[in-house]
């Protein structure tokens, strides 16, 4: 089969329309138009409906599509490892965590990833949805949980707790709580158990409204209950990492927190020789262990 012919094809159904594939691959639109008839003929297949607002794949072509989009990835890898210099990093890195990690730990550190590799474009990716790295959805991954596919490198970074925190003005105008029994006095800001989040975050708060806490204030997110803690609005639940960027935080009810959850790097086993792997690899390691040394500064003082 013709690549050129597959190579405009992904790139019709990609964008939907011969006008704008055409412009990607800098051909005109009666170029692209005919290489899709050709290529059409020689399966004996639609693969494209027209219709007035673009182009919609038949069956035929979704099946064709999901071969040339898995051919895309596999290249973009080679492309990838190709690129890899020996000496330098640069390129683009797809990096993916969740919302909470990636905006209050991640990205706060990224300058001193950046001051060692100028030429390194990070694209952060921060959702909730667990992205597929094997597919090349993104090149390496920060997950809250041990991933499950066999074909990754993964290694386990750290361990986090939800746990209990007010501001200093917050607790010296509303009273420091003794017991669970006495949050019903107090605003819970928390993350919707309902909602996207680790699972240890959730059992937590449930177990917390168990106590019939009226003023209640649900974010879906941990920046955002970050905020509202740091804005004096109440007690938020949040991950006990985030001590060290604000160390005025003061931890309520100490015997509280959620079970272990276990924070986990991993990548395809693929770019394992990947040098931008490598360097975000080591940033993180690196990161982690002055957070740890920090900790322990704070609890031997």
């Amino acid at each position: 089969m013709d690549w050129d012919k597959l190579r405009i094809f992904h790139a019709v159904a990609d964008v939907g329309s011969l006008t704008h594939a055409g412009d990607q691959l800098h051909l005109s639109q009666s170029a692209v138009s005919r290489q899709i008839r050709a290529l059409e003929d020689s399966l004996n297949a639609t693969l494209f409906h027209r219709h007035a607002r673009g182009l919609i794949l038949t069956e035929q072509g979704e099946l064709l599509f999901d071969a040339t989009r898995a051919m895309m990835k596999r290249l973009d890898t080679a492309t990838a490892r190709i690129r890899d210099s020996e000496e330098e990093v640069f390129g683009e890195l797809r990096v993916t965590t969740t919302i909470g990690f990636g905006t209050l730990w991640l990205a706060p550190r990224l300058p001193q990833l950046y001051e060692k590799f100028p030429d390194l474009k990070i694209d952060l990716m921060l959702e909730e949805r667990v992205l597929d790295l094997p597919m090349r959805e993104a090149d390496v991954a920060i997950r809250m949980k041990e991933p499950s596919q066999a074909d990754l490198i993964r290694k386990r970074l750290m361990s986090v707790h939800m746990r209990l925190y007010a501001s200093p003005k917050y607790l010296a105008e509303r009273g420091t709580p003794e017991t669970l029994s006495d949050l019903n006095e107090h605003r819970l800001i928390c993350q919707n158990p309902r909602s996207a989040q680790v699972g240890a975050g959730a059992t937590l708060v449930q177990e917390i409204m168990s106590y019939d806490i009226p003023p209640l204030l649900t974010i879906n997110n941990y920046f955002g209950v970050l905020q509202g803690t740091l804005n004096n609005l109440g007690i938020g639940v949040l991950p006990d990492y985030l001590t060290q960027d604000f160390p005025d935080l003061v931890r309520v009810l100490p015997e509280v927190e959620s079970i272990e959850v276990p924070v986990f790097l991993a990548y395809p086993e693929e770019l394992r020789h990947s040098k931008r792997i490598a360097a975000f690899r080591d940033f993180v390691q690196e990161e982690i262990f002055a957070y740890r040394k920090k900790l322990k500064e704070q609890s031997v003082s």
